[in-house]
């Protein structure tokens, strides 16, 4: 018989197993403090609160739908404040989001892969900002190229700069998986990239912190912002490399890059380049030399740049009222006697123009004299509302379609305005799938393209393989014997004229 002493102690014993195994499986949480409040942001909360509310205060929403990403600065806040905010200003502050991936460079401390703070939540002076570990655990697991790494995030500053804004503008509660990434291997970032992707969705936002060039002089950073940007926007991770490559041959004094956080932008751009329902759009533009604070001798470049998801319209939603059609026509005819005459655009009113006149879509603006061709330009895809896109075609089609001289004062009287607002293409495989009189068609081998509008299969009577062997041969430049090699898209218009 086991005595009451010894059974306690048994028990005792087993009690402090259980209690010991408990500490080792709990972990123990230790939050990163804010290291750079008080140099590149202010650490008293109500100056930090303050300043934010003067930077949103100067903002423009452009309602861009959904956004998935944006591209911001990570600079002290009075030289890049209003930038950063003009790029969280196109989120939508109610959105609950699931996930918040903030990805940044690393500018302490280089490795070959991504560190993601796992151990604890982030502070601000705004409060605390919570980690999602458990992601943050299930990346490092699945990921040879994801780890923490306590060095990357002990002094890193990109990530940091960017939680006030979020504390300050999200109206719910947020939780953020913040990754810095220690290397330029383009190998290693399309892997860390294919580990991200499947987290790229509505349910998600994704923060990419980057300034753009450090330290030309003024003029010199907006050239090369330029090219740094335009490049970025064809959503193409090789063109991106390519174009900052250039930059480095230009020969512009004192670049030292054009882009500090070109890592993380490729894991975005290899994570979106195959999908063309994004929409990626430069929302505001500056550097350092902009502001008071800065000299114009060596500046840092920054820009708001986002990714949303386009508006899906099908051609059976999309419809333009009379008056829309009128208001349109109207638009192309102001604009072609304006620039004929003035050499500009004519500012135009859009208030009580209809969602369909804002919705971005291409079209073609054909300007006849005489029932002859006078001019046509077209566009098929574009960022640009539609009313925007129809002046600037009216402005083409009267001025730089290469098959005619400009037009001139004298014709105003005798030009007939004709519209085709174009649906979006889809491909085809047979030229069975065509149907005259309501698509158009557009082909295309290699660098070679070229497209017909409905109405022109319609007005010559044409069959549908002289429909697509005129477009071929005669458009596109691509043969007969070449044409069944080509890609075959279809689309539909609605046409109207004056």
């Amino acid at each position: 018989m086991v005595s009451f002493a010894k059974y306690f102690a048994i028990l005792l014993f087993c009690y402090s197993l259980l209690s010991c195994t408990a500490q080792e499986n709990k972990r123990t949480l230790i939050n990163r403090k804010a290291v750079v409040a008080g140099q590149f942001y202010p650490k008293d909360k109500e100056e930090l609160e303050n300043q934010l509310n003067g930077f949103f205060d100067k903002t423009e929403a452009h309602h861009l739908g959904n956004v998935l990403a944006i591209i911001v600065p990570h600079a002290g806040y009075v030289f890049s404040g209003e930038i950063a905010a003009n790029a969280y200003a196109q989120i939508d502050a109610n959105k609950k989001y699931k996930h918040i991936f903030i990805l940044a460079p690393s500018h302490y401390h280089a490795f070959a892969g991504a560190s993601v703070y796992n151990i604890g939540n982030y502070e601000t002076p705004l409060g605390e900002v919570k980690v999602d570990t458990q992601t943050a655990e299930l990346l490092i697991e699945q990921s040879k190229y994801i780890a923490y790494i306590p060095d990357a995030h002990i002094h890193e500053h990109a990530i940091e700069t960017q939680l006030p804004f979020l504390q300050y503008y999200l109206k719910l509660d947020i939780s953020i998986v913040p990754i810095v990434i220690g290397t330029e291997n383009e190998k290693i970032i399309k892997e860390i990239a294919g580990e991200l992707k499947p987290f790229f969705n509505e349910d998600n936002l994704f923060i990419i912190s980057s300034d753009f060039s450090h330290y030309p002089a003024y003029n010199d950073a907006k050239k090369v912002d330029s090219l740094t940007v335009k490049a970025l926007l064809k959503n193409n991770p090789k063109t991106l490399i390519n174009q900052v490559q250039q930059n480095q041959r230009l020969g512009i004094k004192h670049l030292a890059t054009s882009m500090c956080g070109l890592s993380p932008a490729l894991v975005l751009l290899y994570i979106t380049q195959s999908n063309r329902a994004l929409n990626f759009r430069l929302i505001k533009y500056r550097n350092s030399g902009d502001t008071p604070y800065g000299d114009k001798e060596r500046v840092v470049g920054y820009n708001a740049i986002t990714i949303s998801k386009k508006d899906k319209v099908s051609p059976l939603s999309f419809n333009l009222s009379r008056k829309d059609k009128e208001t349109l026509l109207k638009i192309a005819r102001n604009t072609i006697v304006e620039y004929v005459k003035n050499g500009r655009k004519p500012d135009i009113d859009t208030a009580g123009f209809s969602k369909a006149l804002k919705t971005p879509s291409g079209a073609f603006v054909t300007i006849n004299k005489q029932h002859k061709l006078r001019g046509c330009i077209g566009i098929f895809s574009t960022d640009l509302p539609l009313y925007q896109v129809v002046q600037n075609m009216a402005v083409s089609a009267a001025m730089n379609d290469p098959r005619f001289s400009p037009v001139q004062e004298k014709e105003l009287n005798k030009l007939h305005i004709e519209i085709s607002v174009l649906t979006p293409m889809h491909k085809i495989n047979s030229i069975d799938e065509i149907e005259i009189g309501k698509h158009g068609i557009y082909i295309k081998k290699g660098y070679r393209h070229g497209t017909l509008l409905p109405q022109v299969a319609s007005d010559n009577n044409w069959t549908r393989e002289q429909f697509v062997n005129y477009c071929a041969q005669y458009k596109a430049g691509i043969s007969l014997s070449e044409l069944k090699d080509a890609e075959l898209f279809v689309y539909e218009a609605i046409v109207f004229d004056e």
